[in-house]
């Protein structure tokens, strides 16, 4: 099972608890505790979940972007359903719930794609949880390297209906030809009205965030696996291949959240399909 999943289940985990919180994630709690062997550091059952612990400073850095993205991006599913796109593909899902704590439009067919051994971690959770989804979920064992056009495919996927695609913290473990492979791919199954929404690091390699996260010791095992992805001409990337993008800085939307603005700057994008 992958750390940083679990590690983004238990940052959503806290967000859940607070009385203020931007999202209620109810599984997110159980997904972290069926992997806490994972994370040595974090306290026992019926203490505070704490994935920023001195052991585990990397999760204190993503805390806030974590929770701004997943609010974000729960925005951005409903408001493309409600416009028309009734097919979601979750593109490297991880533990991700919206398909059981989001309210879907009658119809709407949810595909998440992972690794096989990702989605059984998270499904044998998920029954022991007794979670229902709200909308038709189909899980896709697929690896984003090989054919995963195939697998969802073969999973019911039809290209002639629009489309909400979400790449949430994918790209940036991509190399530019390997992001611009996918997106290429998911490009040529939407048809027009489509929409797909991922980060957005306008300064590239020169991201605030992802600097300080390198330079944490023991982070290393981490940030070795992030190959950059688009960088900063992921905008102009999807416009020369057929989409209409519009970015979203972080700090603007932390400040509509009522959160703390500070800290690197960054965000994300949604695009529409010409």
């Amino acid at each position: 099972m992958s750390r940083t999943a679990l590690g983004v289940a238990g940052l959503r985990a806290l967000e859940s608890t607070r009385p203020d919180r931007l999202f209620d994630d109810p599984y997110a709690r159980a997904f972290f505790e069926a992997g806490r062997a994972l994370f040595p550091e974090a306290p026992g059952p019926g203490q505070e979940l704490r994935p920023s612990t001195p052991a585990n400073r990397l999760g204190a850095l993503f805390s806030a972007h974590v929770v701004v993205r997943t609010r974000f991006y729960d925005e951005y599913l409903l408001a493309a359903t409600a416009a028309g796109c009734r097919q979601v593909v979750l593109l490297a899902a991880g533990l991700d719930t919206r398909a059981f704590r989001l309210g879907w439009p009658a119809g709407l067919r949810l595909f998440e794609l992972d690794l096989p051994e990702v989605l059984a971690f998270k499904d044998e959770v998920l029954t022991r949880e007794s979670a229902t989804p709200r909308c038709a979920r189909t899980v896709v064992p697929a690896d984003l390297r090989e054919d995963w056009p195939g697998a969802l495919l073969a999973a019911g996927f039809d290209p002639a209906v629009p489309t909400a695609w979400l790449a949430e913290g994918l790209l940036v473990y991509l190399s530019h030809a390997e992001a611009a492979r996918m997106l290429t791919t998911a490009g040529a199954m939407s048809v027009a009205g489509s929409r797909l929404a991922c980060e957005h690091r306008p300064d590239g390699d020169e991201d605030g965030l992802l600097a300080q996260a390198r330079a944490l010791p023991g982070a290393e095992k981490v940030t070795a696996l992030w190959k950059g992805g688009l960088g900063a001409h992921a905008t102009d990337w999807l416009t020369d291949h057929g989409w209409q993008p519009q970015t979203y800085s972080r700090s603007s939307l932390a400040t509509a959240y009522g959160r703390d603005a500070d800290g690197p700057e960054g965000g994300f994008l949604i695009a529409v399909r010409d």
